[in-house]
């Protein structure tokens, strides 16, 4: 991963939520649902739904909404019932796209991710085409901003507590973990004051694709249409977005 910063495209995927907040609501109430279905409504017991709840807060969820999606999943109130589902496949000039939803109707979420690959010239693959090419691993992002710590303070703590490895640029420190030690790396990071700009588990592409003009406008055009997409959680794809 080194060389290649992932904040522009981290920022990018923020941006888009910011600008969609009440469709940000509802992808994150998805995902706590399917959390607290999965392992129960606590979250100190269960580490997927307090990762889930801590991401809502991040975005200024309301903790009413958060509180229901938790009741709706343990039956405590009626509601939909949501399955994960993820799509695989090759965008224009055959870049990587992974495609993470929550549907309560897989007919209609494929009906929809497919027509959205196929209208900017994109193509749905086998489960595993593309999976492979991506890691999936703690972000912790730190703006320098923020602290008066230096780089090399810094790389040690996270070290200390559990972290793989750290990049920096002229903004930000970037820290990544295993997916398992993310939530140790986290709490020991706030618990040494440190404010965090992003914190989550996510994927990364393991190389980058390189595309003409044409085919980087298609790409845009196409991850913009996939997470417009009612069911859509999550969009990842090996092409910097700047």
């Amino acid at each position: 991963m080194a060389g290649h910063s992932k904040w522009k495209n981290i920022q990018k995927r923020k941006n888009a939520q910011d600008a969609k907040k009440g469709k940000v609501f509802m992808k994150m109430a998805k995902e706590i649902f399917v959390a607290a279905k999965q392992g129960g409504g606590d979250p100190e017991m269960n580490p997927s739904l307090r990762l889930a709840v801590d991401k809502a807060k991040a975005n200024n969820m309301p903790n009413d909404n958060i509180d229901r999606a938790i009741k709706k999943a343990t039956g405590d109130l009626d509601g939909a019932n949501y399955e994960e589902v993820i799509y695989e496949g090759y965008g224009p000039g055959g870049a990587a796209i992974m495609v993470e939803l929550l549907t309560d109707n897989k007919n209609r979420a494929a009906s929809d991710v497919r027509h959205a690959f196929t209208k900017q010239g994109g193509n749905l693959g086998e489960n595993g085409c593309v999976a492979f090419m991506f890691d999936r691993k703690g972000y912790i992002v730190i703006e320098r901003a923020t602290t008066s710590v230096d780089e090399d303070t810094m790389l040690l703590g996270a070290i200390e507590a559990g972290a793989e490895e750290m990049e920096t640029s002229e903004d930000v420190f970037e820290i990544y973990t295993e997916p398992e030690n993310f939530q140790d790396v986290k709490e020991a990071l706030l618990g040494d004051g440190y404010e965090l700009e992003t914190a989550e588990v996510t994927m990364f592409p393991q190389t980058y694709a390189e595309l003409s003009e044409s085919d980087f406008n298609k790409m845009t055009e196409l991850i913009d249409k996939l997470e417009d997409l009612e069911d859509v959680q999550e969009v990842f794809y090996n092409v910097e977005i700047e």
